[in-house]
């Protein structure tokens, strides 16, 4: 504890001297305690007596999820709801938790380097838990509506209650240390002396440097200005709306729309809801109103949507394969607009307990429509050749194009996952072409702009596939679409054919890339 957190000792160090020791003296009691002169005595704020040992319900939520996400490596989106209803969180102290947690977690870099400024030992040397209690501080003071006084007392009360009395302490210490500046006075400090653009904006932005730098190339490969990096960043940083789906011809969002949702603007069917926790929809807990990120609806509404050239038995339901199906959102759309249209959905995938989370995704779908296969989808090209229509592949990849939804994604990823993701990325999409016949489609999606999973993988294909032709995917993404004018299109690798690139800070969606390829 701090001297100027201790109430206040009449006399010092003076009153061992003359008569005012002897003052002192008659002030005591027989047990040698200072008596009270009279009146209301003054605590300050932090005195031991007056400190909450209590932890918040909406801190503790989001206390628990940063713990999860280090001790864990679970992610934040799917430990969230649930610590919410575990605490009963009201509408308002959800959305307070979610900022909390997701704010800490895409902050961690500024924050910690902050934190490395007022602590007396480098970070790595503190208990891990105390370290997530001080980025939930540091939030709070920096970058939310809390008062200072609230911030403190309530991370230090949340400290004490879960972690200790010490560490409790401690976290009283350094965040008052946080406290003596605001966000903008931190950044100039950190980046006074910095003169290198990339590793500034890594600092401002708080990303990791090699994804700022890996950023600015994936907007120079999709034909972008690299000057449009800063905002790209900080798009990256904003709290996300959650965007909705309702299933054709299943779903409903009038409750959605009761509760203050609004509608999507870019794919219809969708809304975008800012009410708090999403379970509490009833069309949440039945499965036909999904969350899902606008930008994977209207690629999933696109591959449904884009004509065939008629195949050899033209009376024949169609097809669909969903190559790389977990955990199901894009499998449930694409179901249930195959329901629509009479045709039926293979969905695979390989870990059995994300194809259980296909099957559950697909459960309100009509039952006659849809199979689930667990197994590898580098088997199907082979095991079925040339036996659908239209095939999904969103090959498994860094997501570098959903750290604003998946915050602790950017500080799990390393430039080395790039290079080993690649291999697979091409066998997938191998075996999709494949499977699909002459005259259908293959979608290749991928969650990350870089041009190393995107761009780089299609202009492989189509350099060894000569029975492959590119489409126009940026027209078949707009064909889908509410608005026009997404500017999402670049001529493709080779002649002819658009790839489509969609950008959270142009289109408010995750950086989704999707190119169509036509089996000749």
């Amino acid at each position: 504890m701090n001297g100027q957190d201790r109430p206040r000792r009449h006399g010092g160090s003076g009153d061992q001297h003359g008569g005012r020791g002897q003052q002192s003296h008659r002030r005591r009691d027989e047990a040698g305690r200072e008596r009270n002169r009279g009146g209301t005595r003054q605590f300050s704020k932090t005195a031991p007596s007056q400190r909450t040992r209590l932890a918040d319900p909406a801190r503790l939520a989001a206390f628990e999820v940063l713990r999860a996400v280090e001790r864990d490596d679970a992610y934040a989106n799917l430990v969230l709801p649930a610590r919410i209803r575990q605490h009963r969180l009201d509408r308002r102290d959800a959305g307070f938790a979610t900022e909390l947690a997701y704010g800490a977690l895409r902050g961690q870099g500024i924050y910690d380097a902050i934190l490395a400024r007022c602590v007396d030992r480098p970070l790595e040397q503190l208990d891990p838990a105390i370290l997530d209690a001080l980025r939930l501080g540091a939030h709070q003071l920096l970058a939310m509506r809390v008062p200072a006084h609230a911030a403190l007392d309530q991370t230090v009360g949340l400290a004490r209650a879960v972690i200790g009395a010490g560490p409790g302490s401690l976290v009283n210490a350094v965040l008052r240390r946080v406290s003596a500046k605001d966000l903008d006075a931190w950044t100039a400090e950190l980046t006074e002396a910095e003169t290198d653009p990339a590793k500034r904006a890594a600092i401002v932005h708080s990303h990791p440097e090699w994804i700022v730098r890996a950023m600015r190339q994936s907007l120079a490969g999709h034909g972008r200005n690299v000057d449009e990096l800063e905002e790209l960043l900080a798009a990256d940083n904003a709290a996300p709306v959650v965007n909705l789906v309702a299933l054709p011809g299943l779903g409903s969002l009038d409750e959605a729309f009761d509760a203050g949702a609004e509608p999507g603007r870019l794919v219809e069917d969708s809304a975008l809801y800012a009410g708090g926790d999403v379970g509490r929809l009833a069309g949440i807990r039945a499965g036909t109103v999904r969350v899902q990120d606008a930008g994977s609806q209207l690629i999933a509404r696109a591959v449904a949507a884009v004509p065939l050239d008629a195949g050899p038995d033209g009376q024949r339901p169609e097809r669909w394969l969903d190559l790389c199906a977990g955990p199901g959102g894009k499998a449930a759309l694409l179901g249930a607009l195959a329901a629509g249209s009479g045709a039926t959905l293979l969905a695979n995938e390989p870990a059995e307990h994300r194809a259980e989370l296909v099957r559950k995704a697909l459960a309100p779908v009509d039952r006659k429509v849809w199979e689930v296969r667990t197994g590898d989808g580098r088997d199907l090209g082979r095991l079925e050749p040339g036996g659908f229509d239209r095939v999904l592949v969103d090959v498994p990849c860094t997501g570098l194009g959903a750290l604003r939804r998946r915050p602790e994604s950017r500080w799990r990823r390393q430039p080395s996952d790039l290079v080993q993701l690649g291999p697979l990325q091409r066998q997938l999409l191998e075996s999709a072409v494949d499977a699909v016949r002459p005259g259908g489609i293959v979608a290749y999606v991928t969650c990350s702009p870089h041009p190393a999973e995107t761009t780089a993988v299609v202009a492989d294909m189509l350099r060894r596939r000569p029975d492959l032709e590119l489409l126009d995917s940026a027209a078949a993404l707009e064909a889908a679409s509410l608005s026009g004018g997404l500017q999402a299109g670049q001529p493709g690798p080779g002649s002819g054919g658009t790839t489509a690139q969609l950008w959270p800070h142009l289109h408010g969606t995750d950086a989704m890339f999707m190119a169509l390829l036509r089996r000749k």
